[in-house]
């Protein structure tokens, strides 16, 4: 990495990474509440004690034909005790307190439970509930308001809720923190028109990115195996760092929400920083600046808004010189303004616009700091009531741009491949009103899927008028210049979950699988081996799990076809290294490790890489490898990919792994000309 990028890292999460014994001496680092209290010998034993009769509880439960998700609600409680004995320290006394009340909640839990009773589930108000997440297998918990209205009659609107930093935020803070319901002042209150509402834990604190991100979708998931939710009613809302992570979950899936409310919402702008190698560069362009993916919200009526008073600081790190800053604001500035680029000019009073020809409006809380003021609280409610009521419609256009296939669908129309990763990518897709003319332009796109087409009569794409027959879907490819429709992929092609950066593969559940042969080379094995336990370490500490692990003696063809799966070894002491490494792009011998034309002694190097698994081509393979973000982002705002596609590192690290080699396969899975 280079030394502006170690230099922002640092200044951005400094307390993030502090190993224990620095947060057991120090209260506060770079601004950050650090848990710095050590709970005393009989309050560590009754936590232990309490944790593992719940454990042992919970264990018994699994033996019954007991619902995965009634025992996930009090499997959390657990979860709670044994996070804060395996990641010791904090805050005070009260947080000790209250840790030990959580999980004695769970032992009563536990007892109802075992009884055949679970009265929380018909409890009206607020409660915890959890889930067991398809992503890794751990179990996380969720907030539920229930309103007094609620019958089950019908299904009801629900508003998710993105929470804001809390440095003090663990499982047993978060459902302490359920029992309190927001008062009519705090930027989480909104009006009641009888909708159920989540409180995404998301995590911890990470803007919702990586497994923060795929939280609230299984949260959402997990809710409406409870509840009888209106698909076409979902409300996004997020402030501060809810509102960065706001942002990111609208303009990425701008079909999966009716509106959207987004407050004093910010995000670092690396790109201002320049130096990043290209890879990192390219990649940036999936997360930083947001505030360029505003387009989608062509689609989501949006609301952002910001106190005029804020006093957060503006731009992480700030902008390049003779560049104008505008205080805070982002959430009501700088995309509205963006949106204006876009073709989209604003119009209104001060303090309230709107974007002409979008539904999004823009409002600032006058004399308000880090808040919203009652004025534009009643906006901004009136505003989420009167898109719930309507409820969404599949439009007869749809705008939308992306530079991932990661994210690549709005409504009925789908970006299959690009031409360019990482390079703006768009669409603009007509249909009139009786769903039998569509009219299409395109732009860095060579394959789409069209739906809703049962009636089409007549497609035009780029100019070019094709014949087709009204089907429930239509998929279209591009030759040269030249579009028709298609059927399968014709070879290998970097397509929707399956594009990369190597973190790519940890947004969809995995396996990591680890070697118990003979290695080649012991340095490189013992290299991968210790990848692997920084990562189980770095994952569980601040994404609240440890991931799913398997000895490669133990893998099936089974678990190929579930997960994405990540090896660790090399040849000789991972036999299912061996057993793809000729449909690899790359060569690995006992001497040498080779990407194209570059070579390194495999002794003393080791690759890392994602590719579709040639065992299961749907899904991933990576080497080497798991999320190659930097443990001193895990908890920021945003975690920057560090090698792209593929890397080699060398061996004998004593901290980060860094790499002498990285890159980004092109879009047939070929490595880039400047390599091979």
């Amino acid at each position: 990495m280079n030394r502006a990028a170690i230099a922002f890292a640092a200044f951005l999460c400094a307390a993030a990474a502090l190993p224990q014994t620095a947060q057991k001496q120090t209260a506060k680092k770079g601004g950050f509440q650090l848990p710095n209290v050590q709970a005393s010998p009989e309050e560590k034993h009754k936590l232990e004690a309490r944790t593992a009769e719940l454990e042992a509880a919970v264990a018994a439960l699994k033996g019954n034909s007991i619902s995965e998700d009634l025992i996930a609600d009090v499997a959390v409680y657990a979860k709670a005790g044994r996070w804060r004995l395996e990641f010791p320290g904090f805050f005070d006394q009260k947080d000790i307190d209250d840790t030990i009340k959580v999980v004695e909640q769970g032992l009563e839990r536990a007892r109802q439970l075992r009884g055949g009773a679970s009265p929380w589930v018909a409890q009206k108000g607020r409660k915890i509930f959890a889930y067991v997440s398809p992503l890794d297998g751990s179990v996380q918990p969720y907030g539920v308001t229930v309103p007094d209205s609620y019958d089950g009659s019908k299904p009801v609107r629900l508003y998710v809720w993105i929470h804001g930093r809390n440095a003090r935020l663990t499982e047993a803070s978060f459902i302490s923190g359920i029992a309190t319901p927001p008062g009519p002042t705090s930027t989480a209150w909104t009006a009641d028109v009888g909708q159920i509402t989540i409180d995404c834990y998301g995590r911890g604190n990470n803007a919702n990115h990586w497994p923060g991100e795929v939280d609230v979708f299984e949260a959402i998931a997990a809710v409406k195996r409870r509840y009888k939710i209106d698909d076409k009613r979902v409300i996004l809302r997020g402030f501060s760092l809810g509102g960065a992570a706001a942002w990111h979950l609208a303009l990425h899936h701008p079909d999966r929400f009716v509106a959207a409310e987004t407050g004093a919402g910010t995000w670092p702008r690396r790109s201002l920083m320049g130096g990043f190698p290209p890879h990192q560069t390219a990649v940036l362009r999936i997360w930083e600046n947001i505030m360029e993916w505003a387009l989608n919200s062509f689609n989501l009526p949006i609301a952002g808004h910001d106190g005029d008073n804020d006093t957060q600081v503006a731009s992480i790190p700030p902008p390049a010189p003779g560049t104008p800053t505008r205080g805070q604001l982002e959430s009501s500035i700088r995309v509205r303004e963006q949106l204006a680029k876009e073709g989209f000019p604003y119009e209104g009073e001060p303090n309230h616009y709107l974007a002409k020809g979008t539904n999004s409006i823009f409002l600032i809380s006058e004399n308000t700091g880090h808040a919203v003021s009652a004025a534009v609280r009643k906006k901004l409610d009136a505003f989420l009531k009167e898109w719930g009521d309507r409820g969404q419609v599949s439009p007869d256009q749809v705008r939308f741009l992306t530079y991932t296939t990661r994210y690549n669908r709005s409504y009925w129309v789908s970006l299959d491949a690009l031409e360019k990763h990482y390079e703006r990518a768009e669409v603009d897709a007509k249909r009139d009103a009786n769903r039998k003319e569509y009219n299409i332009t395109t732009k860095n796109i060579s394959r789409v899927t069209i739906r809703e087409t049962d009636r089409m009569a007549r497609l035009r794409i780029d100019g070019q008028t094709l014949r087709v027959k009204p089907s429930r879907e239509i998929v279209l490819e591009k030759s040269g210049s030249v579009w028709k429709a298609a059927g399968k992929f014709a070879g290998m092609r970097k397509t929707h979950g399956l594009q990369g950066p190597i973190d790519d593969a940890f947004l969809d559940p995995y396996l990591l699988v680890r070697p118990t042969g003979t290695p080649w080379n012991e340095a490189a094995n013992k290299e991968a081996l210790s990848i692997l336990e920084r990562f189980d370490r770095a994952y569980a500490r601040n994404y609240r799990a440890h991931p799913r692990v398997k000895d490669d003696k133990d893998v099936t063809a089974e678990d190929f076809a579930r997960y994405n799966v990540a090896l660790f070894g090399d040849p000789g002491s991972n036999h299912w290294i061996a057993k793809i490494l000729s449909k690899l792009p790359l060569r690995w011998t006992r001497d040498e490790v080779t990407f194209g034309k570059s070579s390194y002694p495999a002794a003393s190097h080791l690759p890392l890489m994602t590719y579709p698994n040639p065992l299961h081509p749907t899904r991933y393979v990576v080497l080497n490898s798991g999320l190659t973000i930097s443990e001193r982002e895990y908890n920021s705002d945003y975690s920057m990919p560090r090698f792209g596609d593929f890397a080699i590192v060398k061996t004998g690290s004593t901290g980060e792994t860094e790499s002498v080699i990285a890159g980004l396969f092109d879009e047939s899975w070929k490595l880039p000309a400047d390599v091979r």
